[in-house]
């Protein structure tokens, strides 16, 4: 008589009840906010979708853009992810994933920006990959690009800047501060600083950066990047938690930090020998 064989898991089948080849779920980016950023990709991707997590950040627009012409719309659930604000653990976001991909739904995870860009993508992949899931990625525009898009500046320049950084505002609870002074030095050595998340911070964030920056370096703030209520200022380091204060800056907002800022003074167009308030702001913070 023969042994009975290791067990086997049943076939995973798709909603149809046809037999699915593996268990999928895709990371999907969204994007910054402007439905017209959405990537051809992303939209093919939120189209399969059965079952759709969609972030908080991910607007009414967004979402009908990526499903118009859809053969047919998915289950959408709403999970909320915004900094500062009362949000869906991500413990259950990432249990739900796992459990409606194990039952056969193609689950796309549609959240702002980019998912490997603070996204908490690589934390989901990592589950989702434990669990024998294939994983599909859909980049996404991250908010970097949006911000200094609007702002009419690249983040990389050859006369200001040979690189970026980006990098996040507050570090995940019980982890270790972030130490502003150490990233002010390396943008020192010609570096943009990027800073998501991290309006909420910015008495720490400043007093940090000044530890390692002259007060004159340029520094703007952009909020809901590229989306019809953008708002966005220039000023200085050392006028920056001021500024964020005077403005009424807040969430979801991008901080941009160093002398690529100057390039929007060539983009503006100025003629030549005519300063501009951005010139005159630098200049005066230089000479105090």
């Amino acid at each position: 008589m023969k042994s009975a064989g290791p067990a086997t898991r049943p076939p995973v089948r798709s909603p149809a009840g046809s037999p699915a080849q593996s268990p999928w779920c895709a990371l999907v980016g969204a994007g910054p906010g402007d439905p017209e950023l959405l990537t051809l990709r992303a939209i093919r991707l939120v189209r399969r979708a059965t079952v759709l997590l969609v972030d908080d950040l991910v607007s009414d627009a967004v979402l009908e853009r990526a499903l118009k012409g859809a053969k047919r719309r998915p289950r959408i659930v709403h999970v909320g992810k915004r900094g500062g604000c009362r949000s869906t653990p991500q413990a259950f976001i990432t249990k739900l994933m796992v459990s409606e991909a194990l039952a056969g739904e193609r689950v796309v995870r549609f959240k702002g920006g980019d998912p490997f860009v603070f996204g908490r993508g690589g934390e989901e992949a990592e589950a989702l990959r434990a669990h024998g899931i294939t994983v599909e990625i859909g980049s996404g525009i991250t908010a970097a690009v949006a911000a200094s898009a609007g702002l009419g500046v690249p983040l990389t320049h050859r006369a200001h800047a040979h690189g970026v950084m980006l990098v996040t505002g507050h570090a995940k609870p019980g982890g270790a501060p972030l130490h502003w002074p150490t990233l002010a030095a390396a943008a020192a050595q010609g570096l943009t600083l990027v800073i998501y998340m991290g309006v909420a911070e910015w008495p720490q964030l400043q007093a940090g950066l000044l530890q390692g920056l002259p007060a004159g370096t340029p520094a703007a703030v952009v909020q809901h990047a590229s989306l019809p209520q953008q708002r966005q200022v220039v000023t200085v380091l050392g006028d920056l938690a001021e500024t964020i204060t005077r403005e009424q800056l807040g969430s979801p907002a991008i901080i941009i930090v160093g002398d690529v800022l100057q390039g929007a003074l060539a983009l503006a167009g100025q003629p030549a020998g005519l300063e501009t308030p951005l010139q005159q702001t630098v200049r005066q913070a230089r000479a105090a």
